[in-house]
């Protein structure tokens, strides 16, 4: 099988530049932030595909501007604020050159206070490690904040650090101080930009747009919405044609509405359905790959509701139906949700936890596969 067949529609992780549709607008906006020197922040639910635009946005950056660096760290995989200082500093560093032997000798001229521990492995592009002790290191993490600024000027280049799923840094123990040292040191960098995602919506736009908090209007705010049908439903198309089959048209509408125009659904169902096309996909594959899609995120599902209490579950259902008044003596009534105030609580979780948006008033699931696998499950005559 051919790369260009293997990589028709990808999910799971970033997309490949030739698997990612659309987003000229968004893309051409972050770039020029980016190159502007307008510190971007990112905002978009889980798996709409705003890591993805950062890795196109990146990689087109990488490719035409030489005097360009770009840092990448994903807080993911970070749950100290120790973590977070080192894993700055080593990025930093890599990203100033590709030799190891100048990691090195920069690692140890840009400090003053810290004194960095080093080391390097059989393939040093993988394994550079760089530490400090973490007590002078808490007494100086300012040395590390300003360190993309110190090493631009050395360099004579401009640095990029985009930072994924930035929202999670409030999770430390000590953030509010890192955060007020984090603004106080990054505003005063002219030339470094920071391009700060995250998924958490509630915690990311309190993060960004609360007055109380040291990073209100730190930059652009850019919330991410979902690519629209007429623009997937020929990026399916030709995503068949490339692996020598085709696709209905009917059949390839029929993809974006089951999963709502959700980048990773759309990108998930349309794989299944090619993997059971032999050479023409119709509507009869397009609802065979789903049934394979609820069954692939079935574990993700059941783990999801498993701690609801009863007037969330009952809220949901409400939702599911479309109910709009859900205050009204009839809705209440009808669902057993509980109280306004019980509503108003229950509403509440749910957002901050992403099942659900609120779009002109109303409220929808935001996950489109979840939404058909719990009307399936839990529906019942009222």
């Amino acid at each position: 099988m051919s790369k260009d067949k293997r990589e028709a529609f990808m999910f799971g992780k970033t997309v490949s530049i030739k698997s990612f549709t659309n987003r000229e607008k968004e893309s051409k906006k972050l770039k020029s932030n980016l190159l502007s020197g307008i510190n971007t922040i990112l905002i978009s639910p889980r798996r709409w595909g705003k890591s993805s635009l950062v890795e196109k946005v990146v990689a087109d950056i990488k490719e035409t501007e030489s005097k360009v660096r770009v840092v990448q760290l994903d807080f993911f995989s970070i749950h100290s604020e120790e973590e977070f200082l080192q894993a700055l500093a080593r990025e930093v560093i890599k990203a100033s050159s590709s030799k190891w032997e100048e990691w090195m000798r920069l690692a140890g001229n840009f400090f003053k206070q810290l004194v960095p521990k080093m080391s390097v492995g059989l393939d040093p592009q993988t394994d550079f490690s760089l530490s400090f002790d973490w007590d002078e290191l808490i007494k100086h993490k300012d040395e590390v904040l300003n360190l993309p600024q110190t090493l631009a000027e050395e360099k004579g280049i401009q640095l990029i650090v985009c930072l994924d799923e930035f929202q999670n840094l409030s999770a430390f123990p000590r953030f509010e101080q890192l955060e007020k040292s984090m603004r106080a040191c990054w505003q005063r960098h002219n030339r470094v930009t920071y391009c700060l995602f995250g998924s958490k919506r509630h915690m990311m736009t309190d993060i960004f747009n609360n007055p109380s908090k040291p990073f209100y209007r730190f930059g652009d705010i850019m919330l991410l919405g979902k690519i629209e049908q007429e623009s997937w439903v020929p990026f399916i198309e030709k995503g068949f044609k490339k692996s020598d089959k085709s696709i209905e048209h009917e059949a390839a509408v029929r993809i974006t509405e089951l999963m709502a125009c959700h980048s990773w659904y759309v990108q998930q169902l349309a794989h299944y359905t090619l993997n059971r096309t032999t050479n023409v996909a119709t509507i009869k594959e397009v609802e065979q790959a789903l049934e394979e899609v609820i069954r692939a995120n079935l574990p993700l599902y059941q783990r999801e509701v498993e701690d609801f209490s009863a007037t969330q579950f009952q809220l949901l259902k409400a939702i599911s139906d479309g109910e709009k008044q859900l205050t009204g003596q009839a809705a209440m009534k009808k669902y057993a949700i509980g109280t306004p105030r019980n509503i108003l609580k229950n509403k509440q979780v749910l957002l901050e936890r992403d099942i659900i948006d609120e779009v002109g008033g109303n409220y929808i699931f935001l996950d489109p596969a979840f939404e058909i696998w719990f009307k399936r499950v839990f529906k019942r005559t009222y």
